[in-house]
């Protein structure tokens, strides 16, 4: 089972395309969306959780493969994956899927250790980062007999934070967002957005 992990503040186009690809390349029945509810290493979020989640629900109302799972949501409190896997069914393996730009500095997420263990990593490139394993996580995944996975995805330039500026200044969103999103975004008056 694959699982994606994020802010999805919005989830944009790359995230469903990462998602799809995961599924392709390692054959899953299924990728997990887990929306964090409260991003230790980063800022607080823009938009509620609520809207978050239902940002997703119309982001993968369509798809067979996407699903969603609020499990960080329902927990609340500071998002640590570890925790997060480690309150996920027994049985399944568990892919979790990660940007090289999160993979540079994955030896300072909390029980970084854990999660390798716990999980296969799976990793696409992003734009401008390099495919970089931190040496300890290198150790780490060899003593596991754990190899990285990676993913061949195409980077797409594309970025909530860049997407958030666009809808604060007014400026499209075309090809970043789903449409059907865009259109909740600007009902919802997110991120500073015009009303529709």
């Amino acid at each position: 089972m694959g699982l994606l992990g994020g802010s999805f503040d919005p989830v944009h186009l790359a995230h469903i395309a990462l998602g799809r690809t995961a599924a392709e390349t390692l054959g899953l029945d299924e990728v997990q969306l887990i929306p964090a509810a409260n991003p230790w290493q980063r800022p607080p979020l823009a938009a509620t959780a609520e809207h978050r989640l239902a940002m997703l629900e119309i982001a993968t109302r369509n798809d067979p493969v996407m699903r969603i799972n609020p499990i960080e949501l329902d927990r609340g409190g500071k998002t640590f994956t570890a925790d997060t896997l480690r309150q996920l069914p027994a049985g399944p393996e568990y892919f979790w899927i990660l940007g090289a730009d999160q993979l540079s500095n994955f030896c300072s997420w909390h029980q970084w250790q854990d999660i390798a263990r716990l999980a296969w990593l799976v990793v696409a490139q992003r734009p401008g980062t390099a495919l970089s394993v931190p040496k300890p996580l290198d150790n780490w995944l060899r003593e596991l007999a754990r190899p990285l996975q990676t993913l061949p995805f195409e980077p797409m330039d594309i970025s909530s934070t860049q997407i958030r500026e666009r809808l604060a200044s007014g400026l499209p969103t075309k090809g970043l967002l789903d449409v059907a999103v865009t259109q909740y975004i600007r009902e919802n008056r997110l991120y500073g957005s015009p009303a529709a």
